[in-house]
């Protein structure tokens, strides 16, 4: 009797797009690394709105290995949305994100499984190795490092596991899957790496080329500190931004009456600034008006960030964290 393989309750998720050409290396490994290494979990293939007939080939290729589901998008969504739905369509609790650009080889699943089995809620994949792109994957690593402080020296790379229960709740925006560790490890999930080889891209095309890729990843890094800053405390924003304004404009206008009227009652020689007072009036309205406005919206957002908080603690409460495929009772159905 064959034994009972360790590494069980997992779904390897595996985003594509336009990668039919090497489809059947993907196929091919995964099934030998499950074969080989007693994994007893299940392969979740999606589909993001390929050209090229990818879900075709891999349904071809797969046809009689049970293990593989392939799951596809109508139209090209991203590569966020095509994580999250094979997140939501697995049937295990412990989720292996795998490229499918066979950068990484299937036969590391077993590391990222064992390091979970420590108590982590995510591990990442450390390249190691020659990859493209170098220099724009280090700024953005050491950005993220400087503005988040996670505890993971690399955010992007294609290969990470992690507890589905670490989603729950989470909002991740189209192109947000390169910040899902920040915004879990920021609600408190704990994170790790370990380093895994990088191997050259066999066949097909790198989607994620160009400048502007850089400038929508920095601007994706700026609206989710936002996020992580702000949201929850919008006052210290907008709030601190008020009340300095207001400072600018008590100070001007204080000096504007300074200069306007003690001045001269002091015994010193009417004196008037060059560009005359009117522009320090101006500044001192101008800047009160908009620092209240400010202060304002504010408490405004204070309000609805603790309405958000009450939705999600309320949701927390009701979610069910049974994996798929169990009962009420958490069991296995068979």
């Amino acid at each position: 009797m064959k034994p009972q393989s360790r590494h069980t309750d997992f779904t390897v998720v595996v985003p594509a797009f336009n990668e039919e050409p090497v489809v059947p290396d993907l196929v091919r490994e995964l099934r030998e690394a499950f074969a080989e290494l007693e994994l007893d979990g299940e392969v979740v293939l999606v589909d993001d709105g390929s050209t090229d007939g990818t879900a075709e080939k891999a349904r071809t290729e797969a046809a009689d290995w049970p293990r593989f589901r392939v799951v596809s998008h109508p139209r090209n969504l991203g590569k966020t949305e095509a994580m999250m739905t094979g997140v939501e369509v697995a049937s295990h609790r412990r989720i292996i994100l795998f490229d499918a650009d066979l950068q990484h080889s299937p036969t590391e699943i077993p590391r990222f499984l064992e390091k979970m089995d420590e108590g982590w809620d995510i591990v990442t994949g450390r390249r190691v190795g020659k990859y493209q792109k170098p220099l724009v994957s280090n700024i953005y690593n050491g950005l993220s490092r400087l503005v988040f402080r996670v505890p993971v020296r690399e955010l992007n790379s294609g290969m990470k596991a992690f507890d589905r229960k670490i989603l729950d709740g989470l909002v991740l925006r189209h192109d947000w899957h390169r910040f899902f560790v920040v915004m879990a490890w920021a609600r408190g999930a704990s994170a790790t790496e370990i380093d895994i080889p990088i191997y050259p891209r066999r066949a097909g095309v790198s989607k994620y080329t160009g400048l502007w890729r850089v400038v929508v990843g920095l601007m994706d890094l700026v609206s989710v500190g936002f996020l992580l800053f702000f949201s929850r405390k919008p006052l210290l924003l907008f709030g601190a931004s008020g009340m300095a304004l207001v400072g600018i404009g008590a100070v001007a206008g204080a000096v504007a009456v300074y200069l306007r009227f003690v001045h001269a009652a002091l015994g010193f020689s009417y004196y008037e600034p060059s560009f005359g007072l009117r522009p320090l009036l101006w500044l001192a309205i101008g800047s009160a008006i908009v620092g209240v406005v400010l202060a304002g919206f504010g408490i405004l957002s204070e309000q609805i960030a603790h309405l958000r908080a009450e939705i999600e603690r309320l949701g927390r409460a009701g979610v069910d964290r049974r994996p798929r495929g169990t009962d009420p009772e958490g069991r296995a159905r068979d």
